[in-house]
């Protein structure tokens, strides 16, 4: 079994360790260490990273994971067993975590603390930390926990570790705990502050977090999920939406705290353009079946023949477009359109025509190498739209 130095000890960041085992993994290897200060991916906190130095090479530990008591640490190398390494941690990797890991503990308190909602859920990932609540939450209340959680942060309350068995840590007054635990049970404690079970690294004082800051908080299943980072993450996170904010308000001319005010007025001059722009393209589409009206082409059937292709057209304005052509009489109406890239096509056939827009289909499915399907009174289908597909429309409308 791995003697597991960071139980003892978070803030040692290197030591001499010698190989027992090398096992083929996936494309690299799982070596095995008699002890190490790698902590191992586990309980919803990320697992070190860094490197292991030989005396002639250095080694990047990708991952480190726990198996029966035994800390894996996967590498592209493989490194023979009995050979002597100093584990080396890639320092700034573990101190985010350990700031997220107990900043989550401070966070979880506060909601527990104020508002008796508990922690469900817990994940980390290299950008950001979320949390499941078992209640439902409002931004007001996050803004209230973040407050508290900061200043326990400003305290710089001392965070301790101990081991107890499962007996005793029943009796302690735990935020959280696991009572299937049958063997020595790991307590974290934050002075004046959240006690619970807990197997991930921490640092040994509150004031090493730096800062929490939640940036969300939203309905999930019933309950709350809540998004946040600590310390050097947050900060770099809070750069760069700061960023973007002074971006976007230099665009649009305002202040920051303006921005909303902003935003929503240029949404509502977008609204009004594109509605001023579908009137105006919905009375083209309207004088473009005029003038197809003053030269009609019949089949042999007596329908009324009306082959279409327009380079740019959205699918509302298509469906304005069919619209109108069905209520032509006898109308067998075919209509193509470029939109992104994709050649649209929609076959419609009115009531009173001898027609069927399923073979129409099918047809054009043959021609553009496309997909696609309907009925004997409406069809529809797309083709990818290449270098090839304006020639190949340009002779379909000739015939």
């Amino acid at each position: 079994m791995t003697k597991r130095i960071f139980d003892a000890d978070v803030m040692q960041r290197t030591c001499q360790a010698t190989v027992t085992a090398c096992m083929p993994y996936k494309k690299g290897y799982r070596i095995l260490l008699d002890q190490t200060v790698f902590f191992p991916e586990s309980g919803g906190q990320l697992s070190d990273t860094g490197v292991l130095k030989t005396a002639d090479n250095d080694i990047r530990v990708l991952h480190a994971s726990e198996k029966d008591g035994d800390v894996l640490h996967e590498t592209d190398e493989p490194i023979p067993i009995g050979t002597p390494v100093e584990a080396v941690l890639d320092w700034e990797v573990r101190m985010d975590h350990m700031q997220q890991h107990c900043g989550e503990h401070l966070v979880s308190y506060g909601f527990w603390k104020l508002y008796g909602a508990h922690n469900i859920g817990f994940h980390m990932n290299s950008e950001l930390v979320t949390i499941d609540f078992d209640k439902e939450l409002t931004w007001e209340d996050a803004m209230e926990v973040e407050k508290l959680a900061n200043q326990r942060i400003e305290d710089n309350r001392p965070a301790t570790i101990q081991t107890v068995t499962p007996e005793a840590a029943a009796k302690m007054h735990l935020r959280k705990f696991n009572s299937k635990i049958t063997g020595p049970v790991r307590i974290v404690a934050v002075e004046g502050s959240d006690t619970c079970s807990c197997c991930g690294t921490h640092p040994p004082t509150t004031g090493m977090i730096g800062l929490v800051k939640i940036f969300k908080v939203e309905r999930h299943r019933g309950g709350t999920r809540l998004t946040m980072l600590c310390g050097r993450l947050a900060m770099q996170r809070i750069r760069q939406e700061m960023e973007a904010a002074t971006e976007a308000s230099n665009l649009l001319s305002v202040k920051e705290d303006e921005l909303p005010d902003g935003v929503r007025r240029l949404q509502d001059e977008i609204a009004s353009l594109k509605q001023t722009l579908t009137q105006r393209t919905e009375e083209l589409l309207s004088y473009r079946i005029e003038k197809l009206q003053e030269h009609p082409e019949y089949d042999a059937k007596g329908n009324q023949r009306i082959v279409l292709f327009e380079e740019q057209l959205d699918p509302g304005e298509a469906k304005f477009f069919m619209k109108r052509l069905q209520e032509l009489p006898k109308a067998v109406s075919v209509l193509l359109y470029h939109h992104g890239e994709r050649l649209n096509y929609i076959v419609e056939v009115a009531e009173d025509a001898e027609s069927d827009a399923s073979k129409i289909l099918q047809d054009l499915n043959d021609r553009f190498h496309g997909k696609g399907g309907g009925k004997t009174r409406h069809a529809q289908g797309s083709a990818p739209y290449t270098l090839e597909t304006k020639t190949i429309v340009q002779e379909y409308l000739r015939q």
